[in-house]
């Protein structure tokens, strides 16, 4: 889906309704943040707000994902657009959990072999000191990439108002967590608990 059309559209949409940022959040009971995220292609409303957000600009669910207004003719095949483009979404969070836990078990393995060698290989102090820096190196650019695979593999839903949202690498890295579960701001509520965290778009 186009994120900056659907924002456009839903900018646009508002204006025609003579509503402001700050009076459609306050209908929806978010901040006017989150629709100005919106707006600026940063993010998808939520599932739960979307039919909401759709009564009050008198559009259909359909004509929001496609970022304009769809004909009755066209109705039937937007429909199943925007339904395919959902489950690629899906299918492709999945992949890259997959992904970032292959990519954690690699380096795990690779950064013990690398400790392995350098604790019990004959080597010159230069090359032991090469291979140690390497070994950080490695462990350092695996666990990046794994985190980062995870932090897009989907959502994290707030425990709180059910909101799925997708935190940026600043909230998602300083957030503690347990293996399901992060702590973090739900950009919907603004309350902060440990979110579950979800791989697919239900």
């Amino acid at each position: 889906m186009d994120q900056i059309k659907i924002g456009k559209f839903i900018a646009d949409t508002r204006k025609e309704k003579n509503l402001t940022q700050r009076q459609l959040a306050d209908a929806l009971s978010i901040s006017d943040k989150t629709v100005s995220k919106w707006e600026c292609g940063k993010g998808l409303p939520e599932v739960s707000l979307m039919l909401p957000l759709c009564g009050i600009l008198e559009i259909t669910v359909n004509d929001l994902l496609t970022g304009e207004r769809v004909s009755q003719l066209e109705y039937q095949k937007k429909a199943e657009e925007n339904m395919m483009d959902l489950m690629k979404e899906n299918e492709e969070n999945k992949r890259r959990m997959v992904l970032s836990v292959v990519c954690g078990l690699i380096t795990i393995i690779a950064v013990c072999a690398l400790i392995v060698i350098a604790a019990y290989v004959q080597l010159p102090t230069a090359a032991r000191i090469a291979l140690i820096v390497f070994v950080a190196a490695t462990a350092v650019a695996g666990i990046w990439a794994a985190v980062v695979l995870d932090a897009r593999a989907g959502y994290f839903e707030c425990p709180y108002c059910k909101a799925l949202f997708v935190p940026t690498m600043s909230e998602y890295v300083k957030g503690y967590h347990t293996f399901t579960r992060r702590r973090l701001t739900c950009h919907q509520c603004g309350k902060t608990g440990m979110c579950r965290h979800r791989v697919v778009r239900s």
